[in-house]
Parts: C-alpha cells; sequence; structure tokens
C-alpha cells in the first residue's frame, strides 16, 4: 500500500511542517509505503510520537514522516505531520495500510443453513460454517470457516465473524461487530449450589446474550450468557483476548477490557471505563464501577466504585528475599495497627 503525504495528512486533519519547521518540500510528491515506530522505522514509513517516553527516539529516527504534536517539531528530522492527539491520528492512518482480502460473496457448498434461518443475499459464509434455525443473518456480515451460530441468534449488518467462532442461542450480535478466532458467546454462566449432601447442582441458564454496535471482541474471549436477564455489552465496547465474563454482567457503552481480564457474574461496569490487563472483579456481592472508572493492570476490584478515577492494587515486583520479608511484615498488619491505635490511645490520656 502506498500513498502521499497529502493524503495522510488530509485523512487525519493534520498540517505539514517540513525538517525542523521548513516547509519547502513537494509534499504531494513524498511517497509513504508502510509503518514503523521511531526506532524502528526506514525511509518510506510513517511513524508517530504518542507519548514523552519515546522522546529520546526522535532525533535519530529514519522515518520519512513523524505524526506528532506541535512542541516537538523543532526536534524532528523528518517531516511532521502536526496535530492535536497524535496517537488517534496515527490509528487513523493506519486504516490506509491495512489491506484485508474480502470472503467471496456467497455460502460455501460446506456450509450447513438450516431452512428457517434467514440470510441476507449479500453474506459471505466460509466452508464447515453451521447456522440454525431462525437465525437472522443481516447484510455483509462475513463469517468464517467452521463458526457456529446456534438457533435464535442473530447478526446485524456489517458483521465479521472469524473462524472458530462457536454462537449459543439466543445471542444478539449488533452492527459492524467483528468478532475474533475462538470467541464463546453466551454460554451457560458457572452457576451451581450445593444440596444436602455437598453436592453440586446446576442453576439453569435461561437468559440470553446482547451485544452493541460497533464491538470487537478479541481471540479465546468467553461471554456467558444471563442466567435470568440477558447478559448486556453496549455500543463501542472493546475487549482484548482472552477475557472472561460472567452472567448477567453489564458493560456500558465504549468501555475497554484488556487481555486477560475477568469478573464474576452481575458485575456492572459503566460507560468509558478502562479495565487493565489482568484485573479481576468480584466480591460478595454484585460489583458496580461508575462511569470513567480506570483499573489498573493486575488490580483486583472486590468493592464497588462509586466515583471516577484511576483504581490501582497490584504489588510493584521487587527484589525476591525483599518480597519475603515484605510479605511476613503484611500477615502482621492487624498486630502493628491495634499497638499503634493503643500508642494513640496513651497519648490521648497524658496530661497535656
Amino acid at each position: 500500500m502506498k500513498t502521499t503525504l497529502v493524503e495522510i495528512a488530509n485523512r487525519i486533519g493534520a498540517d505539514i511542517v517540513g525538517p525542523f519547521g521548513m516547509s519547502e518540500e513537494n509534499f504531494d510528491a513524498r511517497v509513504i509505503s508502510g509503518l514503523g515506530s521511531l526506532g524502528t522505522a526506514q525511509a518510506g514509513d510513517l511513524s508517530h510520537l504518542s507519548s514523552p517516553s519515546y522522546r529520546d527516539q526522535l532525533a535519530s529516527t529514519d522515518a520519512s514522516a513523524v505524526i506528532l504534536s506541535a512542541e516537538y517539531v523543532a526536534e524532528c528530522p523528518a517531516v511532521c505531520l502536526v496535530v492535536d492527539q497524535p496517537y488517534l491520528a496515527f490509528a487513523r492512518a493506519s486504516q490506509l495500510f491495512h489491506i484485508e482480502e474480502p470472503m467471496a460473496l456467497g455460502i460455501h457448498s460446506s456450509a450447513v443453513i438450516d431452512p428457517l434461518a434467514h440470510l441476507a443475499d449479500d453474506v459471505s459464509i466460509g466452508p464447515n460454517v453451521v447456522i440454525g434455525a431462525h437465525c437472522q443473518i443481516g447484510s455483509n456480515v462475513q463469517i468464517h470457516a467452521n463458526t457456529t451460530i446456534a438457533s435464535h441468534s442473530n447478526i446485524g449488518d456489517g458483521g465479521l465473524i472469524m473462524s472458530n467462532v462457536s454462537v449459543y442461542r439466543n445471542v444478539v450480535i449488533g452492527e459492524r461487530c467483528i468478532i475474533h478466532s475462538g470467541v464463546v458467546l453466551g454460554a451457560a454462566g458457572f452457576g451451581f449450589t450445593p444440596n444436602a449432601q455437598g453436592q453440586y447442582e446446576t442453576i439453569a441458564q435461561i437468559g440470553g446474550l446482547q451485544i452493541g454496535n460497533d464491538v470487537s471482541i478479541g481471540a479465546a474471549t468467553a461471554i456467558d450468557c444471563g442466567a435470568i436477564e440477558d447478559t448486556i455489552i453496549g455500543d463501542g465496547v472493546k475487549i482484548d483476548n482472552q477475557v472472561q465474563i460472567g452472567h448477567n454482567c453489564r458493560i456500558g457503552d465504549h468501555t475497554i477490557i484488556c487481555g486477560g481480564a475477568g469478573m464474576a457474574g452481575s458485575t456492572t461496569i459503566g460507560k468509558h471505563c478502562v479495565l487493565a490487563g489482568g484485573c479481576g472483579i468480584a466480591g460478595s456481592s454484585p460489583i458496580t464501577l461508575c462511569d470513567g472508572v480506570v483499573v489498573s493492570v493486575k488490580t483486583t476490584i472486590s468493592q464497588s466504585i462509586d466515583k471516577p478515577g484511576t483504581y490501582s492494587g497490584a504489588i510493584v515486583a521487587s527484589e525476591h528475599k525483599q518480597w519475603l520479608r515484605n510479605a511476613l511484615r503484611f500477615n502482621n498488619l492487624g498486630q502493628l495497627f491495634v499497638r499503634v491505635k493503643k500508642l494513640e490511645n496513651e497519648r490521648a490520656d497524658e496530661p497535656s
């Protein structure tokens, strides 16, 4: 894929500034053929400076053009594409270089389509796909090989379902959603209760799963159906790989959930939240996070949060022997608190 600086600038709304503030070059003739990071980009590549952490790589970059904010123009040896939000601009520019071979229109001869399913005329159905009764498959939907769509499930217009996806019954997927390989949607939630003999009996999971528009779900993620009511994923939600979302969870619009995160059933996440990688959400009662909450990597949330902000709970790594000493001290915090409280009370009783 090749494009010119002018085309890129128009796409991202950037001002073009020549090296070190000079603007004598013929930008219409400058062709960009690829993308690269500041440290590895070669001639012909477009790069970006989106974080001050990479500023020390800017002066030595071999990129032909760099997307950055105005404050770094004087330090850049390449042509600058100046914007207010470099990372967002780079995301938009990257779409110019993404070439995905579309599936052929039509239904592969090995696909199994129930006669009671309804498919739009312009769908693309790959090999060994199975679509159950009463399913609704919208316009311009692509379903890749070996995917199963169980009965009474719907896929909205423009959906992209990659290979080996399992969609259980009563799952509704909105428009323009991307579901990556190995995803399981609508499986039974983890619902069991012990009987008098201590054996676990199953609680039937009879709810469904509703997924909004413009949702992206990463590989090997599992989202359970509801126990009674539906599990709900809002519009614009972006979910990374290997995420577990339990039954009856509700995820607000435009929330991001990073890889390895997990949440127990009936968790409610607000809009525009960020759950970083490996974080976990569970408690003695259902957890609710308000809008605008950011949960740091590996943090465990065991109580509801009603104030927007960033919350962290991970223990920073240290040398192993020091970590062991600190772990032992952590177990004595309760006793230490009692001793400090006793000293405070004794001082309070002393005559002034």
